[in-house]
């Protein structure tokens, strides 16, 4: 299976409606890839707080359109990172899209952990409830956004939904570079499954970002990493190696705690 992970660089000197069209055509460049990921809040920036609201857009707004068409155009499944959705009542998520080839939606996933204490995005935005997996032929990805890497309950969820390859779109800050590496390592290896995570670059808001993408395999290992600039990372793996690693190293088996342990 090959992924193209697109680190777009997010920087204030560009015009949301711009980087719409300049990330449909760096889609639509991806033909013959079996899957491509968008970061997050890839339109307005992650740690753009102010842009939220007037940048907020229906789930099936101009973000959708141009990402469905793109998808389309190239053949290819995507995850089209994440928009600021505005929804009927007038309340703001941090929502993520996935398109199949054919350009319809397979899925669409609000973001659950919101960061912010107390600020940004978790005053700005209403948090999720639902864990979204979606089946590609070559494997099922398990669909998560940025702070949620921090949260371990949340893979083990999408582990026991049928994921093998989590998808991670991210606008993650260079200052904590660090921790996006590990975690991506270790929600990997904990539940000997791939990450795909695809950060930002740029600054945005005055926070220079990460960056860094990065795609891991069941046992941890790196497979592939992109620099600090804008760049599209592109890898090979092999979907087989999850149920390989299982079989091989079948510690999920031993597992004896979870939301139903009783608690006194």
């Amino acid at each position: 299976m090959r992924a193209s992970l697109l680190q777009i660089d997010v920087n204030d000197s560009e015009s949301v409606v711009s980087r719409r069209q300049r990330v449909a055509a760096l889609v639509r460049e991806q033909a013959g890839v079996d899957l491509v990921v968008l970061p997050e809040l890839w339109t307005t920036g992650a740690f753009a707080y102010e842009g939220f609201e007037v940048e907020a857009e229906p789930l099936e707004g101009p973000t959708y359109e141009l990402m469905a068409k793109a998808a389309s155009d190239a053949g290819v499944w995507l995850h089209a990172g994440s928009i600021p959705e505005r929804d009927p009542e007038g309340a703001l998520y941090n929502t993520s899209l996935v398109f199949s080839p054919s350009g319809e939606l397979a899925a669409s996933y609000r973001k659950i952990h919101r960061f912010g204490f107390d600020k940004g995005e978790a005053v700005l935005m209403g948090a999720g409830a639902e864990l979204v997996t979606v089946r590609l032929p070559e494997t099922v990805i398990g669909v998560a956004t940025c702070y949620d890497l921090r949260f371990p309950e949340l893979f083990r969820g999408l582990v026991d939904a049928g994921a093998e390859t989590f998808v991670l779109p991210a606008g993650w800050p260079e200052r904590r570079r660090s921790h996006w590496t590990l975690l991506a390592q270790a929600r990997a290896v904990e539940n000997q499954a791939y990450v795909l995570a695809c950060g930002t670059a740029g600054t945005h808001a005055g926070v220079p970002q990460a960056g860094h993408s990065i795609v891991v395999d069941p046992w941890g290992e790196v497979l592939a990493e992109a620099g600090a600039g804008e760049e599209i990372l592109t890898v090979e793996f092999d979907p087989a190696k999850v149920a390989t690693t299982r079989e091989q190293f079948p510690a999920l088996k031993d597992r004896l705690l979870g939301l139903d342990t009783p608690r006194r």
